[in-house]
């Protein structure tokens, strides 16, 4: 697996999300063994940048939980009221929260890197540095945006430069075309070794860009790989990534 700089250097037992703890430095399950219940619980009351990028992260911590076959339940941490802080969560393709809430089970706290959380797993979120330029793309397209930034290991900060956005909407669109063309050939189950790749790239404290290494190696990978393989390789990373690749099926070739 690759290793970030910084960070601590482990192994990961496969099967078994583990993330790295911000109270400890070490990684950790996030689900309880006997596969109870787990609660990840958002602490965002805003509708800035590191708020909404707090939300992705959660977001894609409940979609890994729920592939792992674990129960989850997605919270969110604070005032009850915020219409723009949904609205602006649900356009970046994050799903609905319930309001926080006590139901006991695991907790897991997701929230910006040096703040405070009750007792409970931390998973720590790095900051958004240039919030105008995350509100601009948001608005103009937010698919791209939510692309680029699982383009980051969510511990590293995001600096959106000018090219990132134009550059994740034209991977994006690239991808939908030939998620479109290979529905068109018979289906072929994902490859076994693809499927651990991907399972244990964001098994490994949510490693999404490794995810998205693969997706990019299955795109390139020559024609010994059928083209029903990567439609559902696609189609099964996509459960993860809330990308909407499988949009333009049934589109005019």
């Amino acid at each position: 697996m690759p290793s970030h700089r910084g960070r601590p250097s482990t192994a990961y037992a496969h099967c078994v999300l583990r993330i790295i703890d911000a109270r400890t430095g070490e990684p950790t399950a996030a689900a309880p063994v006997r596969r109870g219940l787990t609660r990840v619980q958002a602490h965002a009351s805003a509708d800035d940048a590191g708020e909404l990028r707090v939300l992705l992260v959660a977001d894609l911590l409940v979609r890994a939980l729920e592939l792992g076959g674990t129960p989850v339940l997605a919270t969110l941490a604070g005032d009850r009221h915020r219409p723009r802080l949904r609205a602006a969560a649900t356009a970046l393709g994050v799903r609905p929260f319930e309001d926080g809430q006590d139901l006991g089970g695991q907790v897991v706290h997701v929230l910006e890197a040096g703040r405070g959380a009750p007792e409970g797993i931390r998973v720590e979120v790095a900051a958004v540095r240039d919030p105008r330029a995350f509100d601009r793309v948001l608005a103009e397209d937010p698919a791209a945006l939510r692309l680029t930034l699982l383009s980051h290991h969510h511990r590293d900060p995001v600096r959106l430069d000018t090219d990132m956005p134009r550059e994740a909407h034209d991977t994006l669109a690239r991808w939908r075309r030939a998620v479109a063309r290979w529905a068109r050939h018979p289906s072929r189950p994902v490859p076994d070794e693809v499927r651990d790749r991907l399972r244990t790239a964001w098994e490994a404290d949510l490693d999404v860009p490794e995810v998205l290494r693969v997706l990019r190696w299955v795109e390139r990978a020559g024609p010994d790989l059928a083209d029903g393989a990567r439609f559902e390789t696609y189609a099964y990373a996509d459960r993860l990534l809330g990308l909407d690749l499988t949009r333009d099926l049934g589109a005019p070739a």
